[in-house]
Parts: C-alpha cells; sequence; structure tokens
C-alpha cells in the first residue's frame, strides 16, 4: 500500500472510530495527548489523509479509541471488522474463529458457519 493510501485509509478508520465513540476532533486529539491549541487542525489533517500520525501517537489515538492499531491501518471493509470482532472475543472465541478458518482454508468450503 503507498503512503497516500496509508494515509486515506487511517484517516477514515479514525473518523469512523472517533464517531463511534461520539468524540470531537478536539476531544480526541487532547485525550491522545495533542496540545489543545492544535488538536482540532491536526485531527483534521489525519482524518482526510492529509498527513499520517507518527507510530506513538497513532498508537495513543487508537488507546484513545479503544481500538487495535492494526484496525486504523486495515485497508479492507471485512478485515478491519474482524480485527474489531477479534479485539472483542474471549481467547475460547479467538480458537474457534481459528479453527474454523483453518478448516474452511483447507477444505475449501465458503460456505457461512451456521
Amino acid at each position: 500500500m503507498s503512503r497516500r493510501d496509508l494515509r486515506k485509509v487511517v484517516g477514515l478508520r479514525l473518523r469512523e472510530a472517533r464517531l463511534r465513540r461520539g468524540l470531537t476532533q478536539t476531544e480526541l486529539g487532547c485525550q491522545a495527548g495533542l496540545d489543545p491549541s492544535v488538536a482540532s487542525p491536526r485531527m483534521t489533517q489525519y482524518e482526510s489523509g492529509q498527513h499520517l500520525p507518527r507510530a506513538e501517537v497513532l498508537s495513543r489515538l487508537a488507546s484513545v479509541l479503544d481500538v487495535p492499531v492494526s484496525y486504523l491501518m486495515a485497508e479492507d471493509e471485512g478485515l478491519a471488522t474482524l480485527i474489531l470482532n477479534w479485539a472483542a472475543m474471549t481467547s475460547e472465541q479467538r480458537a474457534a474463529l481459528i479453527a474454523a478458518a483453518d478448516e474452511a482454508v483447507r477444505t475449501g468450503d465458503t460456505r457461512p458457519a451456521p
């Protein structure tokens, strides 16, 4: 994925997660440790895909939004959903999902699980 594409993906995911949490751009930026005077413009730049947050800032944003950093970088919608679901699963649920995915790949089964 190009850097430009990554900026767009991260921007989209940041906006989606921020809105889900009911935060303004300023609130998110401030809670992630950005100076209040630049929180809103910086978040606008991130969400619009103009700039990509540094790794440490991205990590703090993910923490405030209660999402894995990998969610913020997932270019595929299905993968993004799977990452959010994975984060909410118990270890037993994760093991079952892995087993089901392994079985589907091994057998070529494309039917949805019951």
